[in-house]
């Protein structure tokens, strides 16, 4: 019988049976593989995710995923959650508290590097424990890193060396977090093997989990991304969800509204103002997302006509959910928030209405930005 090759992108055991399933291989590569020894080997979609930077669909679901991290109860582990600090609240696993079991977690917030270049870190730390405690979690310790700019990745490793003298490490977030990408700059800075785990800008790219051996003998291991219908990284198309996605640190765009104007952020976020003084709204999304200001009255028409054109993404025959709202009012001056997009700064007193497809992503924080810098 001929011994299992796990894909060494994705952890996938490699198949030529079907192409939908994850690890396929074309047969005549899988044949060639299997007469190397200890050949590295990418699936097909890992293969062509790394040289090409294509996503090709995977038929996996969340029980899988779920299977796996419930059995971390058992073991002796520190967890690492890795959320997106542009989505924090919907890639906040709010099902830690069921399967840490005594273990410890941490939170890890990436994408830092996109943050404005006055930001405090100990503002957003204290935001993110808040919201955390909310929903009844309590990380032993709190880490803002850019994974992919490799930003303040030091103490955290510090940090895991010293945890994993006596338990595995284990990696677990929903998808399009950066976690894979977090671990390769890990990797590289520890000076292990680098570049084992597939990375990519679009989600559900992790199959299954891939144990990279430390030097102490115990394991960092990558779990798969969970997909979750409250992200709307997993209702975008790949080209779609490459626009939105921030590369470069947020440029804050001001506009002056009246009650009784809106805001859209492309054809995917939409602020009406109810009431309020005539005042600034500083907009912090990525560079190339069309901002179009226009008065309420008009809005809804102006939205039905120009979505999947002028205000894209989505395209026009995405079947996305149609825009929910969600009323706020303002306390002190506040961001409201559009998960996986981006936040809108607004000052005290306002009443608001923010929209985004079927409701995703919406919310409100004490705003974390005061003085702008514009370099």
């Amino acid at each position: 019988m001929d011994e299992d090759i796990i894909c060494i992108g994705c952890g996938a055991k490699l198949q030529s049976d079907d192409p939908e399933k994850a690890g396929y291989l074309p047969k005549s590569a899988l044949d060639k593989a299997k007469q190397e020894e200890n050949a590295d080997v990418y699936c097909q979609r890992c293969f062509r995710l790394r040289h090409y930077n294509e996503i090709m669909p995977v038929d996996l679901n969340n029980d899988d995923f779920l299977a796996l991290l419930n059995s971390l109860g058992q073991k002796k582990a520190l967890i690492v959650n890795v959320v997106d600090l542009f989505d924090f609240s919907n890639s906040l696993l709010s099902s830690l508290k069921r399967f840490v079991g005594n273990n410890d977690f941490i939170l890890v917030g990436n994408k830092f590097d996109l943050f404005p270049k006055n930001s405090k870190q100990s503002k957003i730390k204290d935001w993110m424990r808040q919201e955390a405690n909310r929903m009844g979690l309590y990380p032993k310790e709190i880490f803002l890193v850019s994974a992919k700019k490799k930003l303040n990745l030091e103490d955290l490793i510090a940090y895991i060396n010293k945890q994993s003298q006596d338990k595995d490490v284990y990696f677990v977030g929903t998808t399009n977090v950066g976690k894979s990408t977090l671990i390769n700059a890990i990797i590289d800075m520890m000076g292990d093997i680098q570049d084992l785990i597939t990375a990519s800008r679009f989600p559900g790219t992790t199959l299954d989990k891939i144990e990279i051996p430390l030097e102490n003998g115990h394991f960092l291991i990558d779990t798969p991304g969970i997909m979750t219908e409250n992200q709307l990284a997993t209702h975008l198309n790949a080209k779609d969800l490459e626009l939105v996605s921030p590369k470069k640190p947020l440029k804050p765009a001001t506009y002056q509204l009246l009650p009784g104007n809106t805001l859209f952020l492309a054809g995917l976020g939409r602020i009406d103002y109810l009431k309020g003084e005539s005042t600034s709204f500083t907009v912090y999304v990525a560079r190339g997302m069309y901002i179009h200001r226009t008065k309420t009255a008009n809005a809804d028409d102006f939205y039905k006509k120009h979505k999947g054109e002028l205000l894209s993404p989505p395209a026009a025959d995405d079947e996305m959910a149609p825009l929910k709202g969600q009323e706020f009012r303002t306390e002190y001056k506040s961001d409201l928030l559009f998960g996986g997009i981006g936040f809108v700064t607004v000052p005290k007193g306002c009443v608001v209405k923010t929209y985004t497809p079927d409701g995703i992503g919406l919310g409100i924080r004490r705003a974390l930005f005061y003085r702008f810098e514009y370099g």
